[in-house]
């Protein structure tokens, strides 16, 4: 086999491994929301509702990445450790 070859499989292997080591658990995307929702409404941040929403939503994780879903709407995505929450403005009509 080639090194080239060889270098690129363990590369991809050692990402595989770091993606499962570092995917965000359910802790960490529910700490997200309701830092999220805290940062969006400081009225909101007061009264808890941010922590209130985090509860509601439902964790699934693929081993290499992981995301929430409420309502069939996905709420937040992770990777790396990094969770991305997904705040919809007011719908326009």
């Amino acid at each position: 086999m080639p090194k080239t070859v060889l270098s690129k499989i363990i590369s991809a292997l050692v990402i595989v491994i770091l993606a499962l080591a570092l995917n965000p658990s359910g802790e960490k995307h529910r700490n997200a929301i309701s830092s999220a929702i805290a940062e969006r409404s400081p009225i909101a941040g007061a009264l808890g509702l941010g922590t209130l929403a985090s509860l509601v939503v439902d964790y699934h994780s693929l081993g290499v990445a992981s995301y929430t879903v409420s309502d069939d709407r996905k709420v937040s995505i992770g990777a790396f450790g990094y969770v991305h929450v997904m705040l919809d403005g007011p719908e326009k009509k």
